[in-house]
């Protein structure tokens, strides 16, 4: 790296050396078009503390890597010790039972951290991660991790949030699969896929994008079970059903139906 390129980061990060100043990323030779002005960065909470010019500083080090529909970011057969920033795109995350069913552990929306990094207290041991649209995911090595991140009080706090949320959050999953029927896992369940998609700015909040099967792995149900709860739902004009698609119709009456415990 060349002292005035070196100069550049230091500036670009606010005058001081942090420990993640990287070199500039190299220019990607099968790009034509313009540069993404979106980061992985710039809409994930673990970040929300760094300035835009540290952000920007951050960003030279993280290379990007494309998913299509149905190919694994990671396997129990091909691991990676590594944490993933979803840039773009959707990643379900399941395990498979011994039965062959597939529990889907999360479905995650751009903005989302995942993956296996023993220092944050995540763990993808047994676990799938699979594209579910054209995604686009920025990946840090473990020691990146420590390195970069661990290293900087600000994010430190902010893992330490985050994964207080994510042990309330498999909590109340454990507690709903116990004691909640099957409806007001499936009325819960969408309710908050639809609260954690992307809101327009204008217009209609957008639909749930998931099949039928995908939903039954969150829900921890058969396919046939939640495509009757689905049916009942739209026949009750509380969703409309659509190609893969759940949009929500009257979120009232599931946040009712959500409340049962028989």
């Amino acid at each position: 790296m060349s002292e005035t390129c070196g100069d550049d980061i230091v500036r670009a990060s606010g005058g001081d050396h942090r420990p993640w100043s990287p070199p500039a990323r190299e220019a990607d030779p099968s790009s034509t078009g313009p540069a993404d002005p979106f980061t992985c960065m710039e809409e994930v909470d673990l970040f929300a503390d760094l300035t835009a010019a540290e952000i920007e500083a951050m960003h030279l080090m993280v290379p990007e890597r494309r998913f299509g529909p149905g190919e694994l970011v990671y396997s129990p057969a091909q691991p990676v010790t590594a944490l993933f920033i979803l840039k773009t795109g959707r990643v379900r995350v399941f395990r498979v039972a011994e039965d062959g069913r597939a529990l889907t552990m999360a479905i995650l929306e751009p903005g989302a951290v995942f993956g296996e990094m023993l220092l944050l207290g995540q763990q993808m041991y047994d676990n799938y991660a699979e594209a579910i649209e054209h995604s686009t995911i920025c990946q840090l090595t473990s020691e990146e991790v420590e390195r970069y991140l661990i290293a900087d009080p600000r994010i430190a706090v902010r893992i330490s949030r985050i994964l207080g949320a994510q042990v309330a959050r498999l909590e109340d999953r454990l507690l709903d699969l116990a004691l909640r029927p099957l409806s007001a896992r499936a009325a819960k369940t969408l309710l908050a896929l639809a609260e954690a998609a992307p809101q327009p700015r204008f217009g209609p909040a957008p639909p749930v994008r998931l099949t039928h099967e995908q939903l039954a792995g969150l829900l921890g149900a058969t396919r046939e079970a939640t495509s009757k709860t689905m049916a009942d739902f739209a026949a009750h004009g509380l969703i409309k059903q659509g190609r893969g698609r759940i949009a929500v119709k009257d979120a009232e009456a599931l946040r009712v139906i959500a409340r049962r415990t028989s």
